[in-house]
């Protein structure tokens, strides 16, 4: 591999492993709604809020970390209005207090807020408009969680930034590629990236095997199935979603801008290499594997879809445990292509508790299509979506996520947010 091809891996990973706090659309939200206060310069005495569906979809249901359990779009835009510092972006709710959470409570109580679906076309669109007398502020996040692309302030622009096209982030990236990257390394690297994600991760996965959070899917799995290190994978993704999700104020490291996605891709991987005794250089290299064929997957699909992130993290989290074992490109490859084959039909409804049993879920394919490589079986090209190479059965599912299933997704958001 090239050192400029290296560096280019590199940079992917540093530009995706970032530091959040809870579920992201309900930070973005905050965000957004955080720079619209800062641009007003006062405490708004009304709000308008457009989010695309898939915001409304990933906001509805997930807890609004430090604020004592608020859920919704209306609680994340009020807890950024009232306590948010924009500078510290995806982890904007991080240094909440209790008197913030009063003065939130106030807010919610009496500021009018209005919340509608955003009719722009845009997956991945937060507009937040604020008044107060003799005064407005408007704010606009597009295409990504942080990506603000619109500030005015009384009519005029103060910010207008590049407009994120709705299409798959093309990196040119290749499992050959990512397997080559992962040997050739420097974990020195990787240890400020990598490193993080894996203390960070494993925090609140601990807390969420202790705590009461959520539907406890976690502690359900190893009740149920016992101690192995198969089960544990799977229980310890799962714990660090049943906290998240829930109003845990631990931060995680995400990845394609997932919290979730970022635990499932690095927790098994850990547990696993735990369980063989790998050295810390080897976890380090496996744990990149597996984030950079999340990355490599989810490219495909787009930010926001019908199509669960976790089922390309699990996959990641399959390819890295190949890695472990000592695996290369035929390993990771055959396991990448067995396990899409799996759990590919994961639809997402909304981030909540149920995510970390679609994350059980799909760590379980993961290691599945590892097993089954290991054990001389394998599902072949011309079955199914599957094609002849790994990087074609990638654009398949890709396409069928983002493309197939667009559909899908307007019909699950028209369900959530319909009064039954």
């Amino acid at each position: 591999m090239t050192e400029e091809t290296a560096s280019r891996y590199l940079k992917i990973l540093e530009e995706e492993l970032l530091t959040a706090m809870g579920c992201t659309e309900p930070a973005a939200v905050a965000y957004c709604a955080a720079v619209a206060r800062k641009a007003l310069g006062a405490l708004p005495e009304r709000a308008e809020i457009s989010v695309s569906g898939n915001i409304l979809k990933n906001v509805k249901s997930a807890a609004v970390p430090n604020t004592a359990g608020l859920r919704g779009v209306s609680a994340a835009a009020a807890a950024g209005i009232v306590a948010g510092d924009p500078a510290k972006k995806l982890e904007i709710l991080s240094d909440i207090t209790d008197a913030d959470r009063e003065r939130i409570a106030v807010f919610l109580t009496h500021v009018p807020i209005s919340v509608r679906k955003a009719e722009r076309g845009c997956v991945f669109d937060i507009g937040v408009r604020l008044f107060a007398e003799g005064g407005s502020a408007f704010a606009r996040i597009e295409g990504d969680h942080t990506n603000l692309v619109y500030v005015e302030r009384n009519g005029e622009a103060v910010l207008s930034g590049q407009l994120s096209a709705e299409k798959p982030q093309c990196r040119a990236m290749t499992v050959k590629e990512i397997v080559e990257f992962a040997d050739c390394v420097s974990p020195a690297l990787l240890e400020p990236l990598v490193g993080r994600q894996i203390a960070l991760n494993t925090a609140i996965a601990e807390e969420g095997l202790r705590g009461e959070y959520g539907a406890r899917i976690g502690r359900v799995l190893l009740s149920a199935y016992g101690d192995s290190v198969y089960i544990r994978a799977k229980a310890t993704a799962a714990a660090g979603s049943d906290a998240r999700m829930n109003g845990c104020s631990l931060p995680v490291v995400i990845v394609s801008g997932s919290g979730n996605q970022g635990m499932t891709a690095s927790l098994p991987v850990a547990v696993y290499a735990k369980h063989l005794g790998a050295s810390r250089e080897t976890l380090l290299r496996a744990v990149a594997l597996s984030d950079l064929i999340t990355i490599h997957l989810k490219s495909g699909v787009g930010k926001l879809s019908a199509y669960c992130g976790a089922v390309s993290a699990g996959v990641g989290a399959g390819a890295g445990v190949a890695y472990l074992h000592g695996g290369k490109f035929d390993e990771v490859a055959h396991t990448v292509v067995n396990a899409l084959a799996i759990a590919s039909g994961i639809v997402c409804d909304g981030a909540k508790s149920s995510c970390a049993a679609k994350i059980a879920s799909a760590v379980d394919a993961g290691l599945l299509g590892f097993e089954m490589y290991r054990s001389g079986s394998e599902f072949y090209g011309g079955d199914g979506l599957l094609a002849k190479s790994v990087e074609e059965t990638i654009a398949n599912f890709g396409d069928l996520a983002r493309i197939g299933m667009r559909e899908t997704d307007e019909e699950i958001i028209r369900m959530m947010l319909a009064d039954r």
